[in-house]
């Protein structure tokens, strides 16, 4: 299965494309979405800024936007 978000996704954009994953942010302890580099980064960037592991950060959050894509093909 293909990755609906990638590392190189910006954080923003992610976000706004797949809402669910805030939660996911911030339970990995990316609490800072509102700062103004949230809009520049992109997951990796924010992610390794933060210390936080990259890889597990991305299953989540691609399950997540799976998930949420799932719900609205059912729709």
């Amino acid at each position: 299965m293909t990755d609906l978000i990638t590392k190189k996704m910006g954080i923003m954009e992610t976000i706004q494309k797949y809402p669910q994953t805030l939660g996911v942010f911030i339970e990995h302890g990316m609490g800072c979405i509102g700062c103004a580099m949230a809009h520049y980064e992109n997951i990796e960037e924010g992610a390794t800024a933060h210390g936080m592991d990259v890889e597990a950060l991305m299953r989540a959050l691609n399950d997540v936007a799976s998930e949420q894509k799932g719900k609205k093909a059912s729709h």
